[in-house]
């Protein structure tokens, strides 16, 4: 069901715009770099920060600028290379008032190595690199890198509070906001509106340009066949700038067999799944691929103790899709599945829920691990928040909210509280947070301590 949407042609709202304002604002700023995966909306973000906030922007594209390209291949001093992107814009660069926008800067290794001269010899300038491969490129072994002298900001898929706002939802978000900070329930017209929305969600994902053709064109079936043209563009993506043929081959398997992983009970990620006899030997580096390109998040097992980072599985993991709405294209899970929910498989429709929230986790920088003990016990997702407290979250797609795993772990561990993601209406009972399905935007690591 769609509602208030937003009419065509209103400028699509991310929450990282404010991280680009703070980084404007900044004593000792550095050029900025941005990761993330293909169409996480990058170009569109620092375009529309450069239209918002500065009163002249320079855009170069170094995948179509070969000119540009050139001139900071002769030369990588800030003071030639601003003289000469005057002459080619036929524009005089304010450093107070413009902002430099190198795009794809990973098609230009050159370019990339600038930004430490711009942070050491002309740090009054407003530098933005940026490159959908980024993080592929900068982990190979010959590939020269500014070590500390850039900022970084990572850009992730549209979280559900920016479907929200950009479906003309701003109050209901308000509302959601403040039920959390109270835990009381939500009236049930907004619960089941939510609900509602988060099902649609589930289905269109946060893939900027999927989610502008859902709203202006009202269509699951449009909004579908956008994200089959980012899916084919990862595809066509492994196989372009993986120079082993073998290897692209190899990346390829993994990432079509991330549906297959996540649809079994046990989901720890297994080689075997991908191709009978596979081993960590053969596809570590794909992963690795995948994880650098942005386009999957990693989940590691881990113990419990503080910080968790140190103890950490390594070889136990989950591999989840950076969008939901992507895996469930990738699925082929039927929407009127999602929509109808007393016809929901659960296994299923719990790989969509875990992975989604997964996504909301990461993009509110709170690390991916997962706790498994004795008697096949396991804790979807431990959360560490700013001060050292470990919180266990559960994660149950619909109101079924019996759990012997979490009451295991609580009796083990004793933790301050744990919280539960589900269907239900927000509340705190037997110390359990019940955190409505449509509200794990609002997790963070600072309220996750209170």
């Amino acid at each position: 069901m769609l509602y208030n949407l937003a009419k065509e042609g209103d400028n699509m709202e991310r929450n990282a715009m404010q991280s680009l304002i703070n980084w404007k604002n900044k004593k000792n700023r550095k050029p900025l770099l941005l990761y993330g995966a293909r169409q996480v909306g990058k170009t569109y973000l620092v375009k529309e920060f450069g239209n918002r906030y500065f009163k002249d922007i320079i855009y170069v594209n170094f995948e179509t600028n070969n000119i540009v390209s050139n001139i900071i291949d002769e030369n990588i001093e800030p003071d030639y290379i601003i003289k000469n992107l005057e002459i080619v814009f036929n524009k005089k660069i304010d450093k107070d008032n413009t902002l430099i926008f190198f795009d794809e800067i990973q098609k230009n290794t050159r370019a990339l190595t600038s930004l430490k001269y711009f942070c050491e010899e002309a740090s009054e300038y407003y530098v933005i690199g940026a490159g959908s491969l980024l993080g592929v490129h900068i982990n190979k072994k010959d590939f020269s890198f500014p070590v500390g002298k850039v900022d970084f900001l990572t850009i992730y898929p549209m979280s559900f509070d920016e479907f929200l706002i950009n479906t003309g939802n701003s109050l209901l978000l308000d509302s959601i906001k403040e039920h959390f900070d109270s835990n009381k329930e939500m009236p049930e017209v907004q619960h089941k509106k939510a609900l509602d929305l988060y099902y649609d969600y589930l289905v269109v994902g946060g893939m900027p340009e999927v989610v502008k053709e859902y709203i202006n064109s009202n269509s699951f079936i449009n909004a579908i066949d956008y994200q089959k043209s980012i899916i084919e563009s990862y595809k066509n993506d492994i196989t372009k700038y993986c120079e082993d043929g073998n290897e692209a081959n190899k990346i390829l398997a993994t990432f079509d067999s991330i549906p297959v992983q996540l649809a079994k009970d046990n989901k720890k990620f297994q080689y075997k799944l991908i191709k009978s006899g596979g081993s960590s030997s053969i596809f570590g580096d794909a992963i690795n691929w995948l994880v650098n390109a942005g386009i999957v998040n990693k989940c590691v097992k881990t113990k419990i103790g503080v910080p968790l980072k140190m103890y950490e599985e390594l070889d136990s993991f989950k591999l989840y899709m950076n969008d939901v709405g992507l895996l469930t294209n990738l699925s082929e899970y039927p929407i009127y599945l999602i929509k109808n929910r007393e016809a929901v498989n659960e296994v299923m429709i719990g790989m969509l829920t875990e992975n989604y929230v997964a996504t909301s986790l990461i993009i509110n920088n709170l690390n991916l691990n997962y706790w498994k003990g004795d008697y096949e016990s396991e804790v979807d997702f431990i959360l560490q928040g700013e001060k050292g407290s470990i919180i266990p979250l559960e994660v149950k797609s619909s109101n079924h909210v019996k759990s012997r795993s979490l009451n295991n772990y609580i009796k083990l561990y004793n933790p301050k509280y744990a919280i539960r993601i589900s269907s239900k209406n927000f509340g705190f009972k037997n110390n359990i947070k019940s955190v409505p399905l449509y509200a794990v935007f609002c997790l963070n690591k600072d309220n996750i301590e209170r």
